[in-house]
């Protein structure tokens, strides 16, 4: 039969490609987790990081969005200590849609979402070209006596991503454990 014969496939509908890309996305995205390796980060550049503390969902929540508290986490940090020392303050909204300013400064976003004592989502951004940020999400889990916290952050320029999973825990977990600890 001669390729003039046959008959050609019907065009696929723009539904049909939209479901395709939704069950490739879907795909790779539960593969995502399996292929984390232990610093948190996956192939496809998002860090997942499980940090548990010794205090209240609350006590943890009070910390990430009260400035006051933070500042004091963030004065214990590696960051403050090397790239904004005697930064200016931190500076938090308690509210969804309110800015934030971290490490004198060289942290800035806005939250996208707070439900008190359970979930934070921020759009994250570091010192990146103008208008590039990442999504940043706390979700605050009781684990015995204290908190975990189920983190996960993506969307971050390319090749950042051992640097910001090293930040996390230099900058946020190791403060913060060490903030408890002090209460």
């Amino acid at each position: 039969m001669s390729d003039q014969n046959k008959s050609p496939l019907p065009a696929p509908t723009r539904r049909q490609i939209l479901a395709s890309a939704a069950a490739l996305g879907a795909l790779s995205m539960a593969s995502i987790k399996a292929i984390a390796d232990e610093s948190g980060i996956s192939h496809a550049d998002s860090i997942h990081q499980e940090p548990v503390f010794k205090a209240s969902r609350q006590q943890v929540y009070e910390t990430l969005t009260d400035a006051k508290k933070f500042d004091q986490v963030s004065r214990m940090s590696e960051a403050m200590r090397t790239m904004a020392p005697g930064g200016k303050p931190t500076e938090i909204s308690s509210e969804s849609g309110g800015a934030f300013s971290l490490f004198g400064g060289y942290i800035t976003g806005r939250h996208i979402e707070l439900v008190r004592n359970e979930r934070i989502v921020q759009a994250w951004r570091s010192a990146w070209k103008p208008g590039a940020y990442s999504i940043v999400e706390f979700v605050l889990v009781e684990e015995g006596s204290g908190t975990k916290i189920i983190f996960d952050h993506r969307g971050f320029p390319d090749g950042t991503a051992q640097h910001l999973a090293e930040g996390w825990k230099a900058n946020y977990w190791e403060p913060m454990e060490k903030f408890f600890a002090q209460k």
